[in-house]
Order: structure tokens, then C-alpha cells, then sequence
């Protein structure tokens, strides 16, 4: 009995783990931005809709935004503390241009396929 209820126990183990496995795999990859010096780095990406873009304040002493404020796309993420980091999925075609509200030289240029 004792052998059977090992065998069941690493064999649940093992399949809820692999399950796992399986569901990250399928997730929408993000992409990863980072603000630091002022500057996104990259400060373009070509993306296909429905991609995930995630930017990070890698800056060690500065806030900083992340806004879009197109006519068929807007997002605002609000101030962005050291370390903090925010999302933005991009939903529709066309080629955006996200800025820092603080910092008004920052600039990333993204552009979205149709596919």
C-alpha cells in the first residue's frame, strides 16, 4: 500500500507540473522595455496585435510614466516608482508612439501588424 501511495502521489506531482509546463508555454511571450537614462531601450519594436509589451523603470532614483494617447489606442499607466513595471497589450493595428509624461524626450516608436 505504502508503494502504490508514493506512486500516486509523484505521479500527481509530475503531471500537475508538466500541466503547468504546458499553460506557460501557450501565454503570450512579453517583450521587455526598459527605462533608464532618460531613454526606452529599445526605443522601437515591431510587434504583431495582441502582443504584450512590458516596460520597466530600471532607473534607480527617477519616476517615470508610460502613456499612448492615439484616436483608436490610448493607455496611461500612471507614475512608475523605481523597479515598478507595467503592461500594455497592444489590441489594434498602426504605429504608436509612447512617451514618459515626465520626461518629455523620452519616446518609443511601436509599430503593430494586423496579424
Amino acid at each position: 500500500m505504502r508503494r502504490l501511495t508514493s506512486f500516486c502521489v509523484t505521479f500527481g506531482f509530475l503531471g500537475a507540473a508538466s500541466a503547468g509546463l504546458a499553460l506557460a508555454a501557450v501565454g503570450t511571450p512579453s517583450l521587455h522595455v526598459s527605462q533608464k537614462g532618460r531613454a526606452f531601450q529599445p526605443n522601437a519594436l515591431n510587434v504583431s496585435r495582441g502582443a504584450r509589451v512590458e516596460i520597466v523603470n530600471d532607473d534607480g532614483d527617477l519616476l517615470h510614466h508610460v502613456y499612448i494617447d492615439a484616436p483608436d489606442f490610448s493607455f496611461d499607466s500612471g507614475d512608475l516608482k523605481p523597479g515598478s513595471r507595467t503592461q500594455v497589450v497592444f489590441t489594434v493595428p498602426g504605429t504608436f508612439a509612447v512617451l514618459c509624461g515626465i520626461h518629455p524626450k523620452m519616446r518609443l516608436t511601436v509599430r503593430v501588424d494586423g496579424h
